[in-house]
Parts: structure tokens; C-alpha cells; sequence
């Protein structure tokens, strides 16, 4: 017999929606990622007002939950010195030969194609308290990355 005649509904197919994954550890959030969390629940909020149908109240509800919470447990980092390689700073390095420039920035600030990465991501964390000029290890190779400046983070970079 068919899967059409069997079956009481669709629902009992459809696949599960979970929660949206929390990063493990602290929210640490720039000034501009505090304000880009604000600005999402803010948008998710007008957005439930105005759905209609239950799927996508549902959808906007759970993603609402998820950004209420980035918000309560925002925690603003403090400026970075900007003399070593730490939360929000922008970094200019060298690695394989290429030289680039990134903010290391929270978890839902960050967007590699745009320049920023999270602070727990292994490239921000083999240069986390390096100093202009140092070399360290990376990917099994030794002096695989040289810092060549360290600047404030700014919010043209996501930092």
C-alpha cells in the first residue's frame, strides 16, 4: 500500500526543528555587535508581529529566542589596547605567503568574507596575544604566521 494512503497527516513527516545552538562559553560582543544583536531582535519582533501563518510565526518565534537570549547574555568586551592580538582588534598577517586583514570579533558578529572571524576560531586563537613581528605555529608548521600589525577594531571591519 502507497505512503499517501497510510499516513494520518503530513505533519508526522516533516522533519524536527530544534533550537538554534548556543556557542559554548562567554557572548563576548563588540560595541557594534551589541548593536547588531539589538537590531535583529528588534527586526525578528516586528516580524512576528506581522506574520501570519503558524509555520512562519513558528520559525520567526524560535530564531526570536534564540537572539533574546545572545542579547541577555551580551558581554561587552573592553577596548583592546590594540599593542597585542585580542578581541576586537584588526590583525594584518602573513600566512602561506599571503597577507590579509581580519577582526577577531563574537560568534555572531563574525563573517569570514568579510574580514572578521570569531575570537574562538583556531586562526584567532594561534594569534590571540601575539605582539607586531611575532611568528607562531599554525596548522602543524612552525612559524606559519607572522603579525605584522595590530590596529583597534573599528566598525568599518567588523571589529
Amino acid at each position: 500500500m502507497s505512503v499517501a494512503f497510510r499516513r494520518e497527516s503530513d505533519e508526522e513527516h516533516k522533519e524536527p526543528r530544534f533550537e538554534l545552538p548556543i556557542p559554548a562559553g562567554a557572548n563576548l560582543v563588540t560595541p557594534r555587535g551589541l548593536a547588531l544583536i539589538e537590531a535583529r531582535v528588534a527586526m525578528l519582533e516586528a516580524g512576528l508581529t506581522e506574520a501570519t501563518g503558524e509555520e512562519a510565526r513558528a520559525a520567526l518565534a524560535r530564531d526570536l529566542r534564540y537572539w533574546r537570549t545572545r542579547r541577555i547574555t551580551a558581554e561587552v568586551a573592553p577596548a583592546p589596547a590594540g599593542d597585542e592580538v585580542a578581541f576586537g582588534t584588526r590583525v594584518t598577517f602573513r600566512l602561506s605567503n599571503t597577507v590579509r586583514t581580519i577582526a577577531i570579533v563574537g560568534h555572531d558578529e563574525a563573517d569570514p568574507a568579510a574580514g572578521s572571524i570569531a575570537f574562538t576560531a583556531p586562526l584567532a586563537w594561534a594569534m590571540l596575544g601575539m605582539l607586531s613581528g611575532e611568528k607562531v605555529a599554525f596548522n602543524g608548521r612552525e612559524d606559519a604566521i607572522e603579525v605584522l600589525a595590530i590596529l583597534p577594531g573599528d566598525d568599518r571591519a567588523g571589529g
